[in-house]
């Protein structure tokens, strides 16, 4: 199994490397391929920052002999399920709730105080999607939670 690497429209984070954390595009190359139709997904995770998955990322990955993992947004998530179907898995993962996450996202000291409270105010609304995945894993032990992906993904692997 491999990632695949999603593109953004928003600039890297310090040691953020291109194709390998995400494929940094300007607005004008995003929006090329939006209009090109090169995006199995794609969305506006915050007010102009687009984030998607490229066909031809996945391509690569299968092309490759792999099958290919996706860490996107609730909204994109439920698109490539869309036009999947039964040939996707949707594992939602969530942490043991919202207080939680903040501490987690003050801890990695990455983002202001202000990006934290765009971020935690969208992972409020982003967990009303939790009931439309095929499985939910809550994150509150790491060891469980990789071991509860693991058997999901083993599960639907093996059908």
């Amino acid at each position: 199994m491999r990632f695949s690497v999603s593109a953004t429209n928003r600039p890297p984070r310090q040691g953020e490397v291109d194709g390998i954390h995400y494929r940094f595009l300007s607005d004008n190359e995003f929006h090329s391929h939006v209009n090109a139709g090169d995006f199995l997904e794609y969305e506006e995770v915050y007010p102009g920052r687009f984030y998607g998955t490229l066909r031809s990322e996945i391509d690569r990955i299968c092309d490759a002999g792999h099958n290919c993992i996706l860490d996107i947004d609730v909204k994109g998530a439920v698109n490539v399920k869309r036009r999947l179907g039964d040939g996707a898995l949707s594992i939602f993962i969530m942490t043991p709730g919202i207080p939680e996450l903040r501490r987690r996202l003050e801890g990695r000291a990455t983002d202001s105080p202000e990006e934290i409270d765009r971020r935690v105010a969208k992972a409020a609304e982003e967990i009303t999607y939790a009931p439309g995945f095929d499985t939910m894993v809550v994150n509150d032990s790491l060891e469980k939670a990789i071991a509860d992906v693991e058997h999901q993904i083993k599960s639907f692997l093996a059908r």
